[in-house]
């Protein structure tokens, strides 16, 4: 831990949210029915989490996001979870299609702050290895990793926030560069709307599959994050679109989630097909069967199957 963590000053209830993804009520029922956290009170009554207790919440956030219950996890002290998230991690982590790509090179670019040094390297990574290639073998195993990182305390917010900006500014440079795909009756590609919903300020997992999809010749839209559902259906006919793709993140609520897939499905009209993906549990445990959920390895399978019935006869 830096010292420079230690001497920060205590976050605001909104500051907490927005960190670890953990809504005030919650904190709130948390505090009351587990006395933790246990968060100072400024001159107003206002509460303020001090920075290891922020800390204790990233870990706490990131074991009941893998499936731990909060009465196991919020009674254990800060070691403690750091070696349960730790463990978890290595069991859960996304191993790469290709044989394993060195990743901490990048990691140890950000913890310098070395900005202009990690974007060079990303881009050489996606010269060398294609757009898809550097995807799926570099960019999901690396945002991971950060992740991983993150919630045991080995990296700063700060210093995820840079990487994640580089790796945004490196793929949103290589989308822009494809060639915009030509109209071909025999092999339709489909127009995606690609966005996620209010409650999901994560756009990382989305951006991705846009840089995926459209490598494979499809028609992106991409509305960007927290896009209100009304909005979302009115881009989609405006637009013309023939699926819908959201990303949603462990941080949002899997109630709001499905309730999320239900009323989209509900508004948008039949011939719109509707894609999930992301590391959220809802899409794992219980995704309606409306709702095509993908990993990013299956979104040429995906869009392959998407064509074939396109090109059936009506």
């Amino acid at each position: 831990m830096n010292t420079s963590e230690l001497a920060l000053p205590p976050c605001s209830i909104s500051d907490v949210e927005r960190d670890t993804g953990v809504a005030k009520e919650t904190l709130r029922v948390w505090e009351r029915r587990y006395d933790f956290p246990q968060p100072q009170r400024d001159p107003f009554g206002e509460r303020l989490y001090p920075f290891e207790q922020v800390q204790k919440l990233r870990l706490v956030k990131r074991l009941i996001d893998l499936g731990f219950r909060p009465g196991k996890v919020l009674g254990q002290s800060t070691q403690e979870l750091q070696q349960l998230a730790e463990q978890a991690a290595s069991a859960s982590r996304v191993r790469p299609r290709a044989p394993s790509t060195d990743l901490e090179p990048y990691v140890a670019l950000c913890r310098s702050h070395q900005t202009d040094a990690l974007r060079r390297k990303l881009s050489q990574a996606l010269l060398m290895m294609g757009l898809k290639s550097f995807v799926l073998d570099v960019m999901a195993p690396l945002t991971t990793l950060v992740g991983d990182a993150w919630a045991c305390g080995d990296i700063a917010v700060h210093e995820e926030h840079l990487i994640t900006e580089a790796l945004q500014t490196v793929i949103r440079s290589a989308i822009f560069s494809l060639p915009q795909p030509e109209e071909d009756a025999a092999m339709p590609q489909p127009r995606i709307l690609l966005t996620t919903p209010p409650q999901e300020k994560h756009g990382l997992g989305l951006l991705m599959a846009e840089a995926l999809m459209t490598a494979d010749g499809a028609h992106c839209v991409a509305l960007g994050t927290q896009t209100p559902l009304p909005d979302i259906v009115e881009a989609a006919r405006g637009q013309h679109c023939d699926i819908v793709a959201l990303s949603f993140s462990t941080t949002m609520n899997p109630r709001h989630v499905l309730d999320a897939l239900k009323e989209l499905r509900t508004r948008l009209p039949d011939d719109i097909v509707l894609w999930a993906g992301g590391a959220n549990p809802a899409l794992r445990r219980r995704a309606p069967g409306f709702v095509k959920v993908l990993a990013l390895a299956e979104v040429g399978a995906a869009l392959a199957g998407w064509r074939e019935q396109a090109a059936l006869p009506a």
